[in-house]
């Protein structure tokens, strides 16, 4: 009989055969997937904050006090973001508007493109009615796309538009809202109404309803004298107002008339 391999010498011999195994089975096993990278915004865009902090910011689809009653996709935090021209326009505003003792205050600004999916879908689930008594109390959900409440673009991903009001100084801040608590209908007399720091415009942000139009002959007094200051104001620095809400108001000429975009909002998108 030969001599009898040793055990080390077998462990050995097996350890460098399963090196170029490994190597093959490495060449051969797909690479991890790579997170799609998300789309950064152009260098034209710019955070509110930066160029006039003193305007309040109350981003609601950042939280669940909105119409669908959760956070909307796309708002990873609660920033206003605009093109360069509306966010200095906005500034000429504020600065007439603190003299006289007021505060612009954003709602939302730039709106990603999936942001407006998110508005699409829940409109066409006709289930989902949590946010009703608030938002839409008169409003069919079926009737939502024919009579304009929610479409499939919105002048908001372009980034010269933005929803707002004013505030007399000084603004507390807005409590939060709580999902679940009591809805009050967006058209119930202020005092009734989910709490807001904003002078009285008629009705709540987002109201989904005719007294929202901002000349609606219906809204009169100090209601009517508040839409009309923030409507002068806005117009003076070359925003247009959407005749349908009185919060709505469009920088003009739009640098990005053509173009919905669709990178999130965050600082980051700004990097």
């Amino acid at each position: 009989m030969g001599n009898p391999v040793s055990m080390p010498r077998i462990t050995a011999a097996l350890r460098a055969l399963a090196l170029p195994v490994a190597a093959l089975m490495a060449l051969a096993s797909p690479a991890p997937a790579q997170a799609e990278a998300e789309p950064e915004a152009p260098k034209e865009f710019v955070a509110l904050s930066d160029v006039d902090p003193t305007i309040r910011q109350e981003i609601r689809y950042f939280t669940p006090h909105n119409f669908t009653g959760r956070p909307i996709e796309g708002y990873l935090r609660p920033l206003c973001l605009l093109t360069r021209p509306a966010a200095r326009a906005l500034h000429r505003v504020q600065r007439q508007l603190l003299r006289r003792g007021y505060t612009l205050k954003v709602y939302d600004c730039y709106r990603p493109q999936r942001a407006v999916d998110t508005f699409v879908d829940w409109a066409k689930d006709l289930d989902d009615q949590r946010m009703k008594r608030e938002f839409y109390p008169d409003v069919d959900k079926t009737r939502l796309f024919e009579d304009g409440y929610i479409a499939e673009k919105s002048g908001h991903s372009r980034g010269s538009t933005m929803d707002l009001t004013i505030a007399r100084l000084p603004a507390l801040p807005t409590r939060p809202y709580v999902p679940g608590e009591k809805l009050v209908p967006c058209y119930a007399p202020q005092k009734e109404r989910f709490p807001d720091n904003s002078v009285d415009m008629g009705t709540g942000y987002d109201c989904f309803d005719t007294l929202s139009h901002t000349l609606d002959p219906r809204i009169k007094g100090k209601q009517r004298a508040n839409r009309l200051l923030l409507k002068g104001a806005m117009e003076a620095q070359g925003f247009v107002n959407l005749a349908e809400e009185w919060w709505h108001f469009t920088y003009k000429p739009e640098l990005f008339p053509d173009t919905y975009f669709d990178f999130p909002v965050s600082r980051r998108s700004l990097d």
